[in-house]
């Protein structure tokens, strides 16, 4: 992959093969976000997991102390009291089955999460060839399935994020902007790092964090000393 000017640039102003501490690390990827836009920070631990087996799979969420810097878009799939509850909470969109053909068949997807309570988990099933590949469909593990939509609304407004392995057993998550202080950074990061460890399956053997790069939208990944991050 060829990387712009910038980029290149960016990369001579640190030594890529040395395991920083996650204080340094924050620093430079702050100092190496140069785009003309708020970057997002993003995080990418590479883990010892075998997501093949069932009892390594990585999966939940994590309120971020200071948000996430993104206005996240809530879809609720709840019906009576519950879809009262959710729109006072600050859903952005809150419907039942009346929702399903829109997304199906006309591609609607203007929202970034979606929370359903369970009786309603028969008519999101439907929607799991559309939901599913893009990360979307309401999970338990992640709090996204529940009666306190009230409690889920407004943690994920507040900076509630997922995380789960991907099929190479990578983590890849936003820990903030590169507008952020590099204190509200750290604080993230820490509450991610703290999620991750309890959230280690019992069956992993060896090391469990194989490697952390922090990185910016645009610029070149800093290699986060794993040691440190436990």
């Amino acid at each position: 992959m060829k990387h712009g000017k910038k980029y290149q640039e960016a990369a001579k102003t640190y030594d890529r093969t040395v395991l920083y501490d996650p204080s340094e690390a924050i620093a430079l990827v702050k100092k190496t976000a140069t785009a003309k836009f708020d970057e997002t920070i993003e995080v990418h631990v590479r883990t010892g997991c075998d997501g093949r087996h069932a009892d390594q799979q990585v999966r939940g969420a994590v309120v971020l102390p200071n948000g996430t810097g993104k206005k996240v878009r809530v879809l609720v799939f709840a019906k009576g009291a519950k879809a009262d509850e959710a729109k006072e909470a600050g859903a952005d969109y809150v419907g039942e089955a009346e929702l399903v053909p829109k997304i199906q068949n006309e591609g609607w997807l203007d929202f970034d999460v979606v929370v359903a309570t369970p009786d309603m988990m028969g008519v999101v099933g439907r929607l799991g060839r559309v939901l599913g590949p893009k990360g979307l469909m309401p999970n338990p593990k992640a709090g996204t399935v529940t009666m306190d939509v009230t409690k889920a609304v407004k943690e994920i407004k507040a900076g509630k994020i997922e995380y789960r392995l991907d099929k190479s057993n990578i983590i890849h998550v936003t820990v903030g902007k590169a507008s952020f202080t590099e204190e509200q950074i750290a604080e993230n990061f820490s509450a991610l790092m703290e999620a991750l460890v309890k959230a280690r399956p019992s069956a992993v053997k060896g090391a469990y964090l194989r490697s952390v790069t922090m990185a910016s939208t645009m610029g070149p990944g800093v290699k986060v000393n794993p040691l440190k991050c436990q």
